[in-house]
């Protein structure tokens, strides 16, 4: 316990001198020096240079510059890999979380006969090379997709529109590819996996993200851990049937509900056209709809103000829904047609909501802006990572 608190607080803090690592652990000084010295052969731990005098926190009693350690960031790697329709995108990390390597590989078209096994690790063998490392590194990898694998059948569900990844034998096919443990988690999942433990939901346990970008999805997080559901299909409140639209039916056929048709980034340059905005430019749903409502939140007038409070009236809307259900303590708003309307939108949002749920749970936007998924996934693959690698009784 005393070997795992210390990484952690080294994964934490950065570099840390003994006496620092004994103040914040409550260890003496000599077993401070001895646990270092276990870890430092075991290859966990390397000595890093000097800091300032004392304890090394740079405020301390006169002395020689304490000697620093930190967390060794060769130990161990892992990687993640963020799935959408049109590439597949991968990143090797090292123990330290910090990404050593980047490689994207476009999505076959539905006609490809290019096996989805070949994408998967032509995108991880080109984060590796670029990491200079060789396959045999990673120990884990963790993939991120639209919708979720059935545990029951195995099966992709909820994500029609990517191309190649519902046949009965893909996870077999992958696992036979990759001689490593391969988890798969649903895209959104990851984000907010990535907002508790970097961003805006860091400390809470109840929380709901909403995302959207090239959909609307939803995360549950109950008692600190992720609700998934049966078949994997919690929190695809696209599909939900919501006041303001016709009602949608066969809805996995369509791959779209009454949320996603009330709220969606599809829904947004209709929107801009229909309050007068101008110009709206041409291009994919999310950057489009991420561009106006930026653009809506600058001005916050006129028509851009009449499209900010339409957009939010529909997103407060659905999350109305949840809110009934799950009554959770925070919701996050991310994914880029929600993160660039700022604070305006998420006001609006916050206030709209109030209006419409008897419970008021406090709105916050998302912290991680940058490859949300990507940096989950990679948050996921190294947590088991350092599990394993951190369990240092086998040292004694």
């Amino acid at each position: 316990m005393n070997d795992r608190a210390a990484l952690d607080l080294l994964l934490e803090h950065g570099p840390l001198s003994r006496t620092r690592i004994g103040r914040l652990t409550g260890l003496s000084k000599p077993t401070a020096s001895q646990l270092l010295a276990r870890l430092e052969a075991a290859g966990l731990v390397v000595a890093t240079g000097t800091g300032g005098p004392g304890d090394g926190s740079g405020a301390g009693r006169p002395g020689p510059n304490a000697q620093l350690y930190a967390v060794n960031p060769t130990a161990a790697y892992a990687a993640g890999l963020d799935v959408t329709p049109e590439r597949v995108l991968a990143a090797v990390a090292d123990i330290t979380g910090r990404t050593v390597g980047e490689h994207a590989v476009p999505t076959p078209g539905r006609r490809s006969a290019e096996p989805v096994a070949h994408q998967v690790a032509a995108a991880l063998d080109g984060a590796v090379k670029a990491a200079g490392l060789v396959r045999s590194d990673v120990r884990r990898l963790v993939i991120g997709t639209p919708g979720a694998f059935d545990p029951t059948t195995g099966r992709l569900r909820y994500a029609s529109h990517l191309p190649g990844w519902h046949s009965p034998a893909l996870l077999d096919d992958i696992a036979a590819a990759l001689p490593m443990p391969v988890e798969y988690e649903n895209d959104v999942n990851l984000v907010a996996l990535a907002e508790q433990r970097l961003g805006a939901a860091k400390g809470h346990d109840d929380f709901v993200l909403l995302w959207n970008e090239g959909g609307i999805g939803a995360a549950v997080v109950l008692g600190g851990r992720l609700h998934r559901g049966f078949t994997g299909g919690a929190g695809e409140v696209g599909f939900l049937p919501v006041p303001g639209v016709p009602l949608v039916r066969h809805v996995t056929k369509a791959n779209s509900g009454g949320f996603q048709e009330l709220a969606g980034s599809q829904v947004v340059p209709r929107l801009a056209r229909e309050l007068g905005v101008t110009p709206v430019p041409d291009g994919p749903y999310a950057e489009v709809a991420a561009e106006l409502v930026g653009r809506a939140a600058d001005v916050n007038s006129g028509p851009h103000r009449r499209l900010l409070v339409t957009y939010a009236t529909g997103v407060a809307t659905g999350l109305a829904a949840l809110v009934s259900v799950l009554d959770p303590e925070l919701i996050v708003l991310s994914g880029s047609a929600l993160t660039s309307g700022g604070e305006p939108l998420r006001a609006l949002v916050q206030a709209e909501l109030a209006e419409l749920a008897a419970s008021r749970p406090r709105l916050v936007l998302g912290d991680v802006l940058e490859r949300p998924v990507l940096r989950g996934a990679l948050e996921s693959a190294l947590a088991t990572t350092r599990d394993e690698v951190f369990d240092t009784l086998t040292l004694r």
